[in-house]
């Protein structure tokens, strides 16, 4: 059985593999720039952890799941434009090293490498991978849709906020859990366990995120703190702040979310940040991480192997749901 580290180290050995040295230069040089900031490549492992319940070969389904990473890191290239995000994992964004048009181009052709990989599936379940994947591309594009719809809306609800972030991050996750089952020979009962297993993960990891935002370490987490607070990004906290708030904190966060004076960025941080203290925000955040958490633990828990093969995928939920970056 493969641990998380060193499923990883083979996921970024193969990564490196990839040869981004053609021409036009210009439009393959992001590529391996932005493949070699690194990452946690959380959907490619949890695809080679799922695949290893049921077989022990990884290596010979090591490019569908790459697939997934140049499809996830294709995702937020465009994802950094429509932020205007300046800073991706500690260093430049794509668009802002070279240029918005560079960004999407470039992002463009890492969509298609990414089906490339995945068509790399073994003929038997070739069909089956590749609707998913579609549909999973499909349905990550719809989350984005549903994000920046959301930053004209003042009457996000959290149950909405929930939905767009299975669509935006969760669904990459647990399409990845359910085709490592699907190649490793798992049954239909087990794919589909894991594939909720995966969904409430990325929950967990979305919701993280939006935590660390506001209380993370800027070096731990790769991008400056208070980011969403800045740009009024309708994040699962700033949902709950709007539904609890009243009188003073209600004006004074309305007052916050109206001001865009960029010299006052800092203190907008401060205070928001003060205001979801006052309203315990930060708790209510770790309570719905905490509910998918133990989800994702009980649908792990129904997937029919040893317990002890399932350790590894116990173990990154874990540490998913703990990361401090």
């Amino acid at each position: 059985m493969y641990t998380f580290d060193k499923i990883l180290s083979l996921i970024n050995t193969e990564i490196k593999k990839l040869n981004w040295s053609r021409q036009p230069i210009g439009l393959y040089e992001p590529i391996g720039y932005v493949l070699s900031l690194g990452g946690k490549r959380i959907r490619p492992a949890i695809m080679l952890m799922a695949y290893n319940l049921y077989a022990d070969d990884v290596i010979s389904v090591i490019k569908p799941a790459l697939g997934l990473e140049v499809f996830h890191n294709f995702t937020l290239l465009h994802d950094d434009i429509m932020d205007r995000a300046d800073m991706r994992r500690g260093q430049m964004t794509v668009h802002k090293k070279w240029n918005d048009n560079t960004a999407i181009l470039s992002g463009d052709v890492m969509q298609i490498e990414a089906y490339k990989l995945i068509a790399e599936t073994p003929k038997k379940h070739l069909k089956e991978v590749l609707d998913l994947f579609s549909k999973t591309a499909a349905e990550i594009c719809e989350g984005q849709q549903l994000d920046m719809e959301f930053e004209t809306r003042t009457n996000v609800s959290t149950d909405e906020y929930i939905e767009m972030i299975r669509l935006k991050t969760a669904v990459l996750m647990a399409a990845g859990a359910k085709i490592g089952a699907i190649l490793g020979g798992g049954n239909d009962e087990d794919a589909s366990n894991l594939y909720d297993f995966g969904k409430a993960i990325g929950l967990v990891f979305q919701l993280k995120d939006d935590l660390l935002d506001v209380y993370g370490n800027e070096q731990n987490f790769g991008k400056k703190i208070g980011g969403d607070i800045l740009c009024n990004k309708k994040t699962f906290l700033l949902i709950h702040a709007l539904k609890k708030s009243e009188r003073k904190n209600a004006e004074e966060l309305n007052y916050w979310l109206n001001n865009n004076d960029e010299n006052l960025g800092d203190k907008k941080i401060k205070v928001v940040t003060e205001i979801y203290n006052r309203l315990n925000i930060r708790e209510a955040c770790e309570e719905k991480m905490n509910y998918y958490y133990r989800k994702a633990l009980d649908n792990l828990d129904k997937v029919q192997v040893p317990k002890a093969k399932k350790s590894e995928l116990q173990k990154l939920a874990e540490n998913l749901m703990h990361r401090i970056d």
